[in-house]
C-alpha cells in the first residue's frame, strides 16, 4: 500500500519523511559536484567519496549534538529522546563544525592541504543546504514570525502555516535561495580564477552564509537560545568577524585586524539581533576591502 502525504511517503506501513529524502538528495548532489571538480584541485580520484564516508555520518551526529546541547532542558529528564531522530532536532551549524573537524583529520591522514579540500567542498555544502531547506517547507518548520499585513500574504515572501492558521515569513526559502546564490558565486570565482589563495573559497562560503544567518535568524521563531542570546545568530556574527580577521591578516592589513578585534568586542558587549547584523555586514565590508575590492584608506 502506497500513501503520499505532505510530509512523508508511506510504503507498506513504513513512513519515509520527505525531509530525509531531500537531505539525502542534497548530500548526493553535493558529492557529485565535488567529484566533478576534484581533478581540477589536483586530488586523486575518489578522494571525495572517501571523505564523504567519514564526513556524512559524523555531520549527522554533530548536527544532533549541537541541537541537544542547546536544548538540554528538553532532554535532561529523558536521555533516550536524544537518540529519537524521527522526532526532529538537527542544527546545520553542528553538522558543518563536525564536517570541518573530520575534513581536517582526513587531510592530515592523506597528507593533502586542508584548505584545498575545504575549497573543493564549499560549493557542495551550500548546495546541500539550498536543497535541504525545502524539507523545512514540507515539515512546516524553520519559519519566521507572523506576517500581519494581508498584502504580504503570498509565497515566497511568506508561507501559510497550518498549525496556527497564519502567514509567517518564509525564512527557510530565504536561506535556500541565498545558499543557491553562494554556489553560483563560488563556482564563478573558481572558474574565473578569482580565488587568490588556498582556503579563500571556503572562507567566502562561511562569510556569506554567516551574513545571511545573522539577518534571517532574527526573524525565526524556533531559534536555539543561550540565555537571551540567539545562539546561531551570535555564532554567525562571530564567524563573520573571525573571517574578516583572517582576510585582513592574509592581505597584511594590520588596521583591518584591529577593526575585526573591535567588532568582536562589540559582539561580546552586546549580542543581539541589531549587533549581529551590524557585525556581519561590517565584516563583509572589511573582507571586501582586504580582498582588494573596495579601495579604502585609513590615512
Amino acid at each position: 500500500m502506497l500513501k503520499i502525504r505532505r510530509d512523508s511517503l508511506e510504503i507498506l506501513g513504513f513512513s519515509v519523511h520527505w525531509y530525509g529524502v531531500l537531505i539525502a538528495l542534497g548530500v548526493l548532489l553535493g558529492i557529485l559536484l565535488a567529484m566533478r571538480r576534484e581533478k581540477r584541485y589536483g586530488l586523486k580520484k575518489d578522494t571525495v567519496i572517501d571523505l564523504a564516508l567519514w564526513a556524512v555520518p559524523f555531520s549527522i551526529v554533530g548536527a544532533r549534538l549541537y541541537y541537544v546541547i542547546f536544548s538540554w532542558d528538553f532532554y535532561r529528564d529523558d536521555l533516550l529522546k536524544i537518540f529519537s531522530l524521527r522526532e526532529g532536532g538537527m542544527a546545520i551549524y553542528g553538522s558543518i563544525l563536525a564536517g570541518v573537524l573530520v575534513g581536517f583529520f582526513f587531510a592530515r591522514a592523506r597528507k593533502i592541504s586542508f584548505w584545498t579540500l575545504a575549497d573543493l567542498v564549499a560549493p557542495s555544502i551550500a548546495l546541500g543546504q539550498a536543497i535541504g531547506r525545502w524539507g523545512n517547507f514540507l515539515n512546516q518548520e524553520a519559519f519566521g514570525t507572523e506576517v500581519l499585513d494581508p498584502r504580504l500574504h503570498f509565497f515566497p515572501l511568506a508561507v501559510f502555516i497550518q498549525a496556527d492558521g497564519a502567514w509567517h515569513w518564509a525564512t527557510f526559502f530565504y536561506e535556500s535561495i541565498w545558499c543557491a546564490l553562494i554556489v553560483g558565486f563560488l563556482l564563478f570565482m573558481e572558474r574565473r580564477r578569482l580565488l587568490r589563495r588556498r582556503g579563500d573559497g571556503f572562507l567566502w562560503y562561511a562569510l556569506l552564509y554567516a551574513l545571511e544567518r545573522a539577518v534571517v535568524e532574527g526573524l525565526r521563531t524556533d531559534s536555539l537560545y543561550w540565555g537571551s542570546v540567539r545562539v546561531s545568530q551570535a555564532l554567525a556574527a562571530l564567524i563573520a568577524v573571525v573571517i574578516a580577521a583572517i582576510f585582513a591578516k592574509r592581505s597584511r592589513h594590520p588596521a583591518g585586524f584591529v577593526l575585526a578585534a573591535f567588532f568582536l568586542l562589540s559582539l561580546i558587549l552586546g549580542a543581539n539581533t541589531l549587533t549581529a547584523v551590524a557585525l556581519a555586514f561590517s565584516s563583509l565590508a572589511l573582507c571586501l576591502w582586504a580582498y582588494g575590492t573596495i579601495p579604502l584608506s585609513l590615512e
